[in-house]
């Protein structure tokens, strides 16, 4: 990881005292031009904590729970030994538990999730109509119920979901127990239940951009068994304030990340595309995470909390593009005090495989059907990588076999 320790008291005529100098101008500019959002908390019980706090305390047929952070190798071993019925009843007891269970067969997760959105969903309604809450929260309400019910909507597969504060979910495109290849986008700041799907500019959010993955992954190699994990199962910062110029939420979402992966049918090879401050959540889990995982590929990255794409995982291919008319460029790519995700993934002394972004058109582009950064997106997804595309005067795929 990126540090400056040996900097001591740095004189004001040192390269790092102007560079830390640098960073603190663009934070006050960012917090004080209206770039930093306040995410509102709903001031209610958590509902996955009450959940959680049932299930250590419950018992089937007599016997205590397992701990439902157990290794997902347990859990799963756990589950494999109950019968139908008594997986049933768990599901009906706990759905928020069971929803979220890492090592729990996808399609019991599926069904939990259902039940708990139902759950939530009408919690929702009957607030949309309490005159005890303000006209603001009442409206909060009919949004969260609304997204609910898109959730609910035809066969949607939901892998997790948790309405706690903001929210959070993650979605399954193709057929997750049997994929041999597994790709999971990983978004960036403002990432929440209600921004994770979107009508308008659908492929900036989640959700558009797992699924225009998906369909390209699925054209590029019918043949492969594909799935593709929309992960917004992490409390991202709200805006471009402190939260995004520090580690602190990173380092919970890489916990959220490594538990996502190692739930992960154990034969497939799973590829990461993380956007923006996801690429920090995915530099910061890639130092635990298991050999399954092959790829790891950024777009519009402020950085990896690391100096090396060495530093990342052995074996492990670490690819990075940038449309030129990405703000993130201008951003210092350094580390100071916690401040900062240090050196840029594209610099030639990070050693990652430059991809081109043709077509993306900014920060917000490199999902976009029809561009070549989507394709290159799935082409690594599904372990296409000689066909890549790499970015200017970059030589990406040497070396490959």
């Amino acid at each position: 990881m990126t540090s400056f320790s040996e900097l001591g008291s740095p004189s004001p005529g040192s390269t790092a005292w102007r560079a830390l100098l640098a960073l603190a101008v663009v934070f006050v500019l960012l917090a004080t031009t209206g770039w930093t959002a306040i995410r509102s908390h709903r001031g209610d019980s958590d509902p996955l904590s009450v959940s959680v706090d049932a299930w250590r305390h419950g018992a089937l047929d007599g016997h205590a729970l397992p701990d439902p952070y157990a290794s997902p190798r347990v859990l799963g071993r756990w589950l494999d030994s109950l019968t139908k019925a008594q997986r049933d009843r768990l599901v009906h007891r706990y759905p928020l538990v069971v929803g979220n269970l890492n090592g729990a067969p996808a399609a019991l997760r599926y069904r939990a999730n259902r039940i708990a959105l139902t759950q939530a969903r009408d919690i929702e309604r009957r607030r949309m109509h309490n005159s005890e809450l303000t006209p603001m929260g009442r409206h909060d309400a009919g949004r969260r119920m609304h997204r609910y019910e898109d959730l609910l909507s035809g066969k949607r597969q939901i892998l997790s979901f948790d309405p706690s504060g903001a929210g959070r979910a993650a979605e399954v495109f193709g057929d997750l127990a049997h994929a041999s290849r597994v790709s999971v986008v990983v978004p960036g700041v403002d990432t929440n239940i209600l921004t994770f799907q979107k009508s308008d500019r659908p492929y900036t959010a989640t959700v558009g951009m797992a699924r225009a993955l998906y369909h390209n992954e699925r054209t590029e190699a019918p043949d492969t068994r594909t799935a593709v994990i929309a992960w917004a199962d992490y409390t991202s910062p709200a805006g471009i304030g402190m939260d995004a110029a520090t580690g602190k939420l990173a380092a919970q979402g890489a916990l959220r990340l490594r538990a996502l992966v190692n739930g992960l049918p154990e034969a497939a090879r799973v590829s990461l595309m993380c956007h923006s401050y996801g690429s920090v959540v995915c530099g910061v889990a890639a130092r635990d995470l298991p050999s399954k995982v092959t790829d790891i590929a950024v777009a519009g990255s402020p950085g990896m909390r690391a100096d090396r794409a060495s530093e990342l995982g052995g074996n492990r291919r670490v690819w990075a593009m940038r449309d030129s008319g990405d703000w993130i460029q201008d951003i210092p790519h350094l580390e100071v005090g916690g401040l900062g995700h240090g050196a840029d993934p594209l610099s030639s002394g990070f050693g990652a495989r430059v991809l081109s972004a043709a077509g993306a058109e900014g920060h917000a582009g490199y999902f976009n059907p029809g561009t070549t950064s989507l394709d290159n997106f799935a082409r690594v997804g599904v372990g296409r990588v000689k066909t890549v595309s790499c970015g200017d005067g970059a030589a990406c795929t040497a070396g490959l076999s």
